[in-house]
């Protein structure tokens, strides 16, 4: 009589596992691969910091960080320089806001749309074309805000004079349809992942469509839409083009979108393309601008861990 087969492997007395005895290597390769993509992005954030620090660190070695921090005025290229980062600052904050609202409205609508009114032949044509804009070059969105919509506004300002050539109104909208794709994208996969179960007892207490998106799949994916949105603000924030076509580099301390103004990374492009050589004190001014906005990134990424997990919902 042969003998019954061996389980693959058996552990302590009166128990067995379904471990393999056998290693499986591809398993190995394909663990070390992800670790090594891993270990990548965490080496090239680190890298980035390490080259800011030491012409940052050269620049606030004869700047004081008041007057960088509280500064008005901003002429680091000029015969007498001036190292206010404000008007930077200010003009970056402006131009953000403005592009957020236009594309939270706009993606959480077309989130919601997608996620529940839209039916499955729909969303497949529908989604794949929304992030088509994800992949248009940000300098044609720039040449779109200088050609197209600041043309536009100056025809059909309904309120005394109209925007400059270079304002930072167009470039805030313009902007914001750039993101769209981002924060629609995110947020409906948010959505999507709700369970159904959700949706089918919000219907069986006998509430309609709207209730349901709004007030039962929304708050469930808030964690999810919080993190689009800051991602959104994250690429507002570190756009370059277009700001650098379309909202000028005159880098003044101004509250009116319809005004010529430089953001942060507007000067940085200024800067880095222009013939200032790599060595001069002038140069370092990218740096501390750099330093700044990945200050300020990065701070956004920390509030947005903490309101991702604030509002996390774990479902069985």
């Amino acid at each position: 009589m042969s003998s019954p087969p061996r389980p693959p492997s058996v552990g302590p007395p009166g128990r067995q596992t379904l471990r393999r005895t056998r290693p499986r290597y591809g398993e190995r390769v394909i663990q070390a691969l992800l670790l090594l993509a891993a270990l990548v992005s965490v080496a090239t954030t680190a890298g980035i910091v390490i080259s800011l620090i030491p012409p940052t660190a050269e620049f606030f070695g004869r700047v004081d960080v008041g007057e960088f921090l509280a500064g008005t005025e901003w002429t680091a290229l000029f015969t007498k320089p001036r190292y206010g980062v404000l008007p930077l600052l200010g003009a970056t904050l402006l131009i953000t806001v403005i592009a957020l609202l236009v594309a939270i409205p706009v993606g959480l609508g077309a989130a919601i749309y997608l996620s529940e009114y839209a039916s499955p032949r729909v969303r497949k044509v529908l989604k794949p074309a929304l992030e088509v804009l994800a992949g248009v070059p940000t300098v044609v969105y720039g040449f779109f805000a200088l050609s197209f919509v600041t043309p536009l506004l100056q025809d059909h300002w309904p309120f005394g004079e109209g925007p400059d050539f270079n304002n930072a109104l167009s470039a805030g909208l313009v902007m914001g349809v750039m993101i769209i794709p981002t924060i629609a994208s995110l947020s409906e996969d948010a959505m999507a992942a709700v369970p159904d179960a959700l949706r089918d007892g919000a219907y069986a207490l006998g509430s309609g469509k709207r209730i349901v998106s709004v007030r039962v799949v929304v708050p469930a994916a808030l964690s999810g839409i919080v993190a689009a949105c800051v991602l959104g603000i994250s690429r507002a924030i570190g756009e370059t083009m277009i700001v650098a076509i379309a909202s000028g580099n005159r880098a003044t301390l101004s509250f009116n979108p319809l005004d010529a103004m430089q953001t942060m990374t507007g000067f940085i492009a200024q800067a880095g393309s222009g013939d200032i050589p790599v060595q001069s004190f002038e140069y370092k001014t990218i740096f501390a601008v750099g330093a700044l906005l990945f200050v300020i990134t990065f701070v956004m990424n920390m509030i947005s861990i903490r309101l991702v997990r604030k509002y996390r919902e774990v479902y069985e």
